[in-house]
């Protein structure tokens, strides 16, 4: 006998679902702003973000990128990466070459700790649940150096550096929960990532060739380094664009002559929602202002987004030094780990992992925000 017919296809219900959240969104958006005026406020505000955060966040990626390959050109991150290497284990439970993961991540991105993952030299000082830990690890300090000069340049280096020390606590929660979750759900994982045995010492940091003269390698470096600051800052620009003008559109309210469809105005439902529980923000992260939420909202998916609401807060007068330090805590701990650590796990091999690392790094990202407000308020009282 066969089957029935199937009147209605998956895809046409995706389809039919889709435009029902889409019209669900819009429609109203458009009935408070004006249908006009809410498409030219959705343009503007993208033409903006392109013209005065884009490029601005790329130049600092540039010049990040510049420096932070003269650091690896010059033996600096070889020397950094020895300095903490004995801290590694008492506080991470990882080996210590884990802390070259953690400076290439710090000055790049998230990603680059699978390079290093999939390393055989490198994996071989880990045990199998400290491998994957490293998707945690890592992820917490992605962007760390664009992040925190970007703060220090809105005015509040006290307030960044007090949120680099919050996500380095953050960090520490995020690996330990994972190492702890995985070896309580896959015992199996405790035993050596790799079949090769660890060289005598834990040196494996590549010594940069110097048949170049001095000049020569300067030169290389800053251009090469810049290059990467370029890919580094188109890769955010759709995250910027797409996710921040939806932000900003439910963030941020009319302006003083109500909507006229200029950039950065909106329907403020998202600090309307924040404000029902607006005494756990003001506890938690000292939030005055429930527009501030968008930031760890938006950095959820993508940390050079929620850099983008920065210009925006800082003309609206609601960017401060405990705002910044929280901001660095979470921006960095949190860096879009909804968009990498599922394709990071996959790379590894694990998926089974997925879950356990998302649910950490969420717990963790709120530790972070929270150590970076205390602290912003006991640094505060001391000086």
């Amino acid at each position: 006998m066969a089957s029935p017919k199937k009147f209605v296809s998956r895809s046409t219900i995706e389809a039919l679902v889709f435009l029902a959240l889409f019209f669900a969104i819009f429609i109203p958006l458009g009935y408070k702003m004006g249908s006009g005026n809410m498409l030219n406020t959705i343009m503007n505000t993208a033409h903006n973000l392109l013209l005065n955060t884009v490029f601005y966040l790329m130049g600092i990626t540039v010049l990040t990128g510049a420096l932070s390959k003269l650091m690896s050109e010059f033996g600096v991150v070889s020397a950094l990466e020895k300095l903490l290497r004995p801290l590694m284990k008492p506080i991470y439970n990882l080996p210590g070459v884990a802390a070259l993961g953690a400076l290439m991540t710090f000055l790049s991105d998230n990603p680059a700790i699978i390079s290093f993952a999939k390393d055989k030299t490198f994996s071989s000082y880990f045990k199998k649940y400290q491998l994957l830990s490293l998707t945690n690890f890592g992820t917490a300090f992605g962007m760390g150096f664009v992040v925190i000069i970007t703060m220090i340049s809105f005015g509040h280096a006290g307030g960044a550096l007090v949120g680099l020390a919050g996500a380095v606590c953050g960090s520490v929660i995020s690996t330990r929960i994972m190492q702890r979750s995985c070896l309580k759900s896959f015992p199996e994982l405790d035993t050596p990532a790799a079949a090769q045995e660890p060289l005598p010492t834990e040196d494996i940091t590549p010594e940069p060739e110097k048949k170049d003269g001095y000049f020569l390698r300067f030169l290389n470096a800053i251009l090469d380094g810049g290059k990467n600051g370029v890919e580094l800052g188109l890769a955010i620009i759709p995250g910027v664009l797409i996710i921040t003008t939806m932000v900003i559109l439910i963030t941020f309210g009319p302006g003083p002559e109500g909507y006229t469809g200029a950039a950065n105005q909106g329907v403020p439902l998202l600090p309307w929602f924040a404000g029902k529980i607006h005494w756990v923000f003001e506890w938690l992260f000292g939030f005055q202002d429930m527009r501030l939420i968008a930031f760890p909202m938006t950095a959820l998916g993508a940390v050079g987004a929620a850099l983008g609401l920065l210009p925006t807060f800082n003309a609206a007068g609601i960017l401060d030094g405990n705002a910044i330090a929280v901001f660095t805590a979470i921006g960095m701990c949190w860096s879009g780990f909804l968009s990498t650590h599922t394709a990071m796990l996959d790379t590894l091999g694990f998926r089974k992992a997925i879950s356990k690392a998302l649910g950490a790094h969420a717990i963790a990202g709120l530790c972070a925000g929270i150590i970076a407000h205390f602290l912003y308020l006991l640094v505060s009282l001391v000086f």
